[in-house]
């Protein structure tokens, strides 16, 4: 449904077109240009101006980081029963953490609705899985100081647990950011476009 009125005054005469249900593919700009040949949503256009190239890299980088003091900690020569070894959560949390950074990745080269509701899905199970990696750390931390680490192994592993920890917190606040973004974006179908000409 498209509505238009014409507003005439002794000063030029201003044509406004009100149009609520739009394409959720294209985007608003005011001059009527399309940016790239391709045409978004202005909560798409937001997301893309959030950078998620660059914070999907950023989340990659965690992921590897993860994945090799992941190695550290399960090949150490010392055999100190740690809660991560048992869950595993180094190794498919970082996997989980580098497919977010990927999907972020390709969500800012490829500019389609499909690969950012993709990118939202899979920043969302990586939120959770950083979530469920903090407590298990918190966990682990608070079970080697309750046995008073007197043991370079414990030191060792609280050390290693404690790195562990200040990567992956900036990984589940990148998360829970990408998804918010991703979820504006994905979400928004119901736009209004004003074109003023």
């Amino acid at each position: 449904m498209e509505s238009s009125k014409v507003v005439s005054t002794d000063k030029p005469t201003v044509f406004i077109e009100v149009n609520p249900k739009v394409i959720q593919d294209t985007v608003i700009f005011f001059d009527g240009h399309e940016a790239g040949g391709k045409n978004h949503t202005t909560a798409l256009k937001g997301f893309l101006k959030a950078q998620p190239k660059a914070l999907g890299t950023v989340q990659i980088m965690i992921g590897a980081m993860v994945f090799i003091l992941g190695i550290v900690l399960t090949s150490s020569i010392y055999n100190y029963t740690a809660i991560l070894e048992y869950s595993g959560i180094n190794y498919w949390g970082s996997f989980i953490y580098i497919s977010a950074g990927c999907l972020s990745v390709a969500a800012q080269n490829k500019h389609h609705p499909c690969v950012v509701k993709a990118s939202l899905g899979i920043n969302v199970f990586s939120a959770i899985t950083a979530g469920m990696a903090i407590h298990l750390m918190g966990i682990q931390l608070a079970l080697i100081s309750m046995d008073n680490p007197s043991l370079y192994v414990e030191y060792f592993t609280m050390r290693v647990t404690g790195i562990l920890l200040v990567f992956t917190i900036p990984q589940f606040i990148i998360s829970i950011y990408i998804s918010a973004l991703g979820c504006k974006a994905a979400c928004n179908k119901d736009s209004t476009v004003v074109n003023v000409h």
